[in-house]
């Protein structure tokens, strides 16, 4: 250290950094580190209830059901000596295998009838191809009784489907353990004999009109809720509390009503000799015979869809309303708007959060919506959730089920970054 005096400069030694320490000699800075550590770590396992149940309830299903589009292992499993003959032979010729390939099919047909499960192998192919399933059925019968080789004369004489070289194709293209099938029957597109990708016939093209439909539907009726429940909460955040409060409990009642019980009530009243129906025929607004088709169709999901979805649209406008000073109006009426132009320019603006806070619950459950589409919508009022459904419960293509799936995810994700961009998640509120 430098000490300055008028005539001279003195030199003095540095004088030691001082270190704190704590009651039992631990330094300070050591101390504080090891109190952070705890808290971190007091924090982690707090949440990490929360984080199991997500992760076992919510990313374990998704990362399944990614897997299961693409999953082919029964091909590989159960068919694993013609999966890796095949490896050599030229699917682009018009020749059928040789007689090794055919070997090693039949050694692959014997060992799956005797363990029961080259089913599953016909099952799997049948997706792609009509007739794979009761090819291999046949085989797996008939199998037992070829004793000698030739084992490719004999097995095209018990079926000539394996004579066909379109068997043997798609056989070798889908022998790895992953496919992209199901996606590409999701986009209503498949791969042809030759391995080109082209669009499936017109007569099959139904998921992309689906996906087109549910998301026009889902549209439409986030709209009509937005339009119903607007007048609602505003009116349910001007009244006095005590008179409000019983309206919220009216709001809240289709709540405490099973689901399957209010959508079978519109069941009995939209039904062409349905209560509205007899009133409309009552009034003499329709006649006996023109009576009105409102179930089983589009009108019937729309209306059933957007009396159970009216709520989560009326909950998220109402908190924010409820917030909004009436100062606000009183201002803009005392600085000379009118009624209209003071509610359009000052008080809609500030409902702005409500609003897409409730578009976008309304939009999102509605777009994964099954039991009511299933019970009211019919042919054409059904939703690509029915389709899923249908293909895990009925069909047992799991893995078909999972593309949609995936693809309705990826849809929701895509939309939820577009408003996300346009109005901004930061901006929606629930109270």
């Amino acid at each position: 250290m430098a000490e300055a005096t008028a005539n001279n400069v003195v030199l003095t030694a540095p004088a030691e950094k001082e270190i704190l320490t704590t009651a039992d000699g631990t330094p300070l800075k050591v101390s504080l580190q090891r109190a952070l550590r705890r808290e971190k770590t007091r924090a982690l396992l707090l949440i990490a209830p929360l984080f199991l149940f997500i992760l076992i309830t919510f990313l374990m299903p998704i990362f399944d059901m990614l897997y299961r589009g693409v999953d082919n292992t029964v091909m590989p499993q159960y068919m694993s000596r013609t999966v890796q003959a095949l490896g050599e032979w030229d699917p682009t010729g018009e020749e059928i295998p040789d007689e090794p390939i055919f070997e090693e099919l039949f050694l692959d047909l014997k060992e799956g009838a005797e363990n029961k499960t080259i089913g599953r192998v016909g099952k799997r192919l049948n997706y792609e191809k009509s007739g794979m399933s009761s090819l291999f059925r046949k085989s797996q019968r008939r199998v037992k009784k070829i004793e000698d080789p030739p084992y490719k004369e004999a097995l095209i004489k018990m079926d000539k489907k394996w004579g066909d070289i379109n068997t043997w194709r798609l056989i070798h293209r889908e022998r790895g353990k992953y496919t992209m099938s199901y996606y590409l029957a999701g986009l209503d597109m498949r791969t042809d004999e030759h391995g080109s990708i082209r669009a499936q016939d017109e007569k099959r093209q139904i998921y992309v009109k689906l996906f087109g439909r549910t998301l026009w539907m889902s549209a439409l009726i986030t709209v009509i809720c937005l339009i119903l429940a607007y007048p609602i909460s505003y009116l349910l955040s001007t009244l006095p509390l005590r008179t409000s409060n019983i309206l919220i409990i009216l709001v809240l009642l289709p709540f405490w009503t099973s689901l399957l019980v209010r959508t079978t009530s519109w069941i009995a009243l939209l039904q062409q000799h349905g209560v509205i129906n007899d009133l409309l025929v009552w009034l003499n607004v329709v006649s006996e015979d023109g009576r009105l088709s409102m179930i089983h169709n589009k009108t019937g999901t729309i209306i059933a869809m957007v009396h159970i979805l009216l709520p989560f649209m009326v909950l998220p406008l109402y908190s924010v309303m409820k917030t909004i000073p009436p100062s606000y109006m009183r201002a803009a009426r005392s600085l000379g708007a009118n009624p209209f132009l003071a509610f359009v320019r000052v008080y809609m603006p500030n409902t702005v959060p409500g609003i897409g806070a409730g578009c976008i619950l309304v939009f999102i459950i509605s777009i994964g919506y099954y039991i009511t589409p299933a019970l009211v919508g019919g042919t054409d009022g059904t939703f690509i959730s029915n389709f899923i459904a249908y293909h895990i419960s009925t069909s047992l293509n799991w893995g078909l089920a999972a593309a949609l799936a995936v693809y309705l995810l990826a849809i929701v994700l895509v939309l939820y970054i577009l408003y996300d961009k346009v109005v901004g998640i930061n901006n929606m509120k629930l109270g």
